[in-house]
Order: structure tokens, then sequence, then C-alpha cells
């Protein structure tokens, strides 16, 4: 109490000049319409900007659920999408119909953990277990390629993203349809390495690198990246090619985890072929 008293003390004329101000200001508005009208429009143009920081605030606090809200409806349309569907061309006599399963399904989460800057790098998301998150399925961003899970808990799960030792992706170059590999050989995070397209082919400065959907987890035309350069080891017959990420590492916030509905058919499929090759 005796702070709250000293307090006025020590500023009572400007307390009190401020009072005498709004007497004054009070007193000419209830006796003059003119100047009443421009102190209405002054304070009415101040409550305004007043108003206007606070919606802008509120609106920077909402971004979060905006932003997650959007992702899941993003999840839900790439999983509409044509390349999530496999077809079915079932001829009989002059009779053509085809059917459409899905092939895909895409879930939503967020990126709580993430390293850039190793040799070999882990990213953590939001997903897990309860949730329909299992290993082995693929990991994308709305920019591209991310990587694979590795691992899971119940409400968490680990990615292996392409900036790994242990990455290896089927890639492919849309303009002359060849397939490589693309791998990760540390240093910038910014780039990857293409291995295994042929010399016999062309290349071109930014020719763009999509999934090939040769694997049983990436659809195919993810995008991947761009070509930066390309250099030709001698002997090999094949370019080693720097790849310029479409991924944003360093901004990654919601991801994309895949689920391929045949996959385990596929991978049981190659396994007892490769089992029956092997005993011949």
């Amino acid at each position: 109490m005796e702070s709250l008293i000293s307090f006025l003390k020590r500023f009572n004329y400007i307390f009190v000049f401020v009072i005498l101000e709004i007497v004054a200001l009070v007193l000419i508005s209830q006796n003059s319409n003119y100047q009443g009208s421009k102190l209405v429009h002054a304070a009415n143009a101040v409550a305004g900007r007043c108003y206007g920081v606070v919606s802008s605030i509120g609106d920077y606090f909402g971004l979060r659920h905006e932003n997650d809200l959007l992702a899941a409806e993003n999840a839900e349309l790439r999983a509409r999408l044509e390349s999530s569907y496999i077809s079915y061309n079932m001829q009989r006599f002059t009779h053509q119909d085809t059917v459409y399963n899905q092939r895909y399904s895409y879930t939503e989460a967020t990126v709580v953990k993430n390293s850039w800057n190793k040799r070999d790098n882990y990213i953590m998301i939001n997903k897990g277990r309860l949730q329909g998150i299992h290993e082995d399925q693929a990991v994308i961003s709305p920019q591209g390629i991310v990587g694979v899970v590795v691992n899971t808990t119940d409400n968490f799960a680990t990615v292996m993203p392409v900036l790994h030792s242990n990455s290896r992706n089927s890639v492919k170059i849309p303009r002359i349809n060849t397939n490589g590999s693309l791998v990760w050989r540390g240093g910038d995070f910014r780039y990857a390495t293409l291995i295994d397209i042929p010399t016999t082919y062309r290349l071109r400065v930014n020719d763009t690198i999509v999934t090939s959907g040769m694997a049983n987890d990436f659809p195919e035309g993810v995008m991947v990246g761009f070509v930066e350069k390309a250099f030709t080891e001698r002997g090999s017959g094949f370019y080693t090619i720097q790849v310029r990420m479409a991924t944003e590492f360093t901004k990654l916030d919601h991801v994309y985890i895949i689920d391929n509905f045949f996959k385990a058919e596929q991978d049981s499929l190659m396994a007892r072929t490769q089992k029956e090759d092997a005993q011949r």
C-alpha cells in the first residue's frame, strides 16, 4: 500500500495533467460539433488499429491449427488421386470395363525432431502404431520425397530420410525414361547423388527426377529433385549425378506417411520367386 501511495505521489503531476486533458477533450466534443466529430473519428481510427493488431496476433497463433487442418485435407486429397489407385482392364469379347482398386493411402503427421547435418540423419514424427504407422512405409512432404519409416512406438515413429548413408531409392528421369538409384554420400544436405544412369543418355541441367514406382514403397512420380551437374567416371559407363533436392529438409513440418495396400503381397511374391530360383 505504501508503495502505491509513493508511486501516486511521485507521478501525481502526470495523472493530473492526463485527467485535465481528458476533461478538456470531453468539453470540446460536447460544445463543438466539428471538433467532436474529429475526436470521434480519431478515436475510431486508434481503436481500429488496436483491433487490427489484436486480430493479427490471434491469426498468427491460429496458424498452427489451420496448418494441421490443411495437412489432413491434403492427405485425403492425395489418397483420391488416380495415381493412388491400381486399374484393371478386363476384356471379355467386345465388352471392356475398367475397375480401380485403391493402392495407396496417406496419413498426415508432424515432424517433432529432425537432423540434416550428419552422415546418418533421422526424423521423428508424432504418429505411431496406434495411428496405423508401421515399418517400411514411405514418407513424403508437400515438396517431395523424405524417407522411409524404420521404427515405431505407440505414438511416434522414426524415419530414415534420404540424407542417410543406408538410404537407397529407385528414381527415374522422365525425359529419358531411365531408372537409377538415389543415394546419400554426406556433405551438403541440399544435394544427393544419382547413380546407375548410363552415359549413353544425354543429360540436361535441371532435368526433373521423380520416384520410379519400381520399389514397393513410393508411388511413381513423387518429386525428388533436379539434375545439378553430372560426372563421368572413367571406364564405368555410368554417370555420377549431383541432384538438387526438392525437399527442404531444414524446414520440414508436415509430412505424409504412405501405406501401400499391395506391399505385403508384392514382397511375399518376390521372396517366393527368389527362394524357388535359389532351389533350382
